[in-house]
């Protein structure tokens, strides 16, 4: 080969072997012929030159420096040494590979504060969600639109069109925004307070996250009962109320301050099994998961399921008590019956209805608590990744 001439080797000469079956040779000086050639691998494609080993500088004899020399000389010590460079394919894909997707981070350093603003997004996406499913479950339970959930639903729609199935939701969103807030507020503060540490003997005999979801009820109800009525007012008595104000001002006039509280009972005594149920099977289906799928992160879909599956078995536990606490809410409207207590209105129910008057709206009810308590805990996981503390990575 001449000097200054280029070569093109198939893979049968001097041990030259090229993934595309085609290599090249440049040589600076007489009988100092390289192989720098082509080396390649999956996505990655590269040509080398090669220089005498013996020369110690090739400018010195009149030669020519080919770029990235020194690279080759480290990789290339001998003329019978040929080394094909490359990249194995997954590290390849490693390095190309970037993660797509929009981070939204928002710095709240009050861990408290994140938790009460969590809540409340997640309380207010989830009940407006489902507010024509909660509609159709309160008119189902009085009794004031008919005895299915399609007669209920045509009747609304003559009545009110569309309009109508979102009646009172404005009210909802107001209570439900905040009595979640609290609601969850409570849950996290009291359940990481008494769960112990690894290691750690239990704080108390039975599961922390029990006491923990009937705590959070508690103090939830006990805060936004007011507005929980005036909802049920607003949907039930639609021509009776103009608005929140007026339901407000009517009732404590015509009806009294402890009016505002009408049911307040059978709502503790409904709520305090409910909320205790919903969280207990949540964070007990939590730690299933993370331990059978050896996952400690659990995603959006993931924790909407899981949210859904909890709030399937607290509602069907504890429905015939919110039945109860519907009916004493309506009170003597329309000429209905007053109860006296919790346990009268079962009564009285169940003597006159049955069985089946106790889980009279079950199948709408489920269809609306069940995937409300899988948004609202899956808005509320998520919030919780984008208010973080301002020292957390944004």
């Amino acid at each position: 080969m001449s000097k200054g001439g280029v070569q093109m080797l198939d893979d049968k000469k001097d041990g030259f072997f090229s993934v595309c079956n085609l290599g090249s040779q440049w040589s600076l000086e007489q009988n100092n012929v390289y192989p720098g050639g082509l080396f390649a691998s999956v996505g990655q494609m590269g040509i080398g030159f090669g220089v005498s080993p013996d020369s110690p500088n090739p400018r010195e004899n009149g030669g020519i420096k080919a770029p990235f020399s020194d690279f080759f000389l480290k990789y290339l010590p001998s003329q019978e040494e040929i080394r094909v460079v490359g990249v194995a394919e997954g590290e390849a894909a490693s390095k190309t590979k970037k993660k797509v997707g929009l981070k939204l981070k928002i710095k709240v350093s009050n861990p408290s504060l994140r938790r009460l603003i969590s809540g409340a997004i997640a309380g207010a996406v989830s009940r407006t969600c489902v507010a024509p499913l909660e509609t159709i479950r309160t008119h189902l339970m009085v009794g004031s639109s008919g005895s299915s959930t399609l007669e209920v639903f045509n009747d609304i729609m003559q009545t009110d069109g569309w309009k109508g199935l979102f009646r009172g939701n404005f009210v909802n969103v107001i209570r439900v925004a905040p009595s979640k807030a609290i609601e969850l507020f409570a849950f996290d503060t009291v359940n990481k307070q008494l769960s112990p540490t690894p290691g750690e003997e239990p704080k108390i005999p039975i599961p922390s996250s029990l006491v923990a979801g009937a705590c959070a009820g508690v103090s939830s109800t006990l805060l936004t009962y007011p507005l929980e009525l005036i909802k049920t007012r607003l949907t039930i008595e639609k021509n009776m109320y103009d608005g929140i104000l007026d339901a407000f001002l009517k009732i404590l006039q015509k009806e009294g301050p402890g009016e505002l509280y009408r049911g307040l009972a059978p709502s503790l005594i409904g709520v305090i099994p409910y909320a205790a149920t919903n969280y207990f099977a949540y964070d007990t289906l939590r730690k299933v998961y993370r331990k059978v799928l050896k996952e400690e992160k659990i995603g959006n879909i993931e924790t909407l399921l899981i949210g859904s599956l909890a709030g399937a078995i607290s509602s069907s536990a504890t429905f015939p008590l919110e039945v109860a606490r519907k009916q004493m809410q309506v009170g003597a409207l329309n000429g209905r019956q007053v109860y006296k207590n919790v346990f009268h209105a079962l009564s009285s129910i169940l003597k006159q209805e049955g069985i089946h008057g106790l889980y009279k709206g079950l199948g709408p009810s489920c269809m609306k608590l069940v995937p409300a308590a899988g948004i609202s805990f899956m808005c509320y996981e998520a919030c919780k990744r984008i208010l973080v503390d301002k020292d957390e990575e944004m």
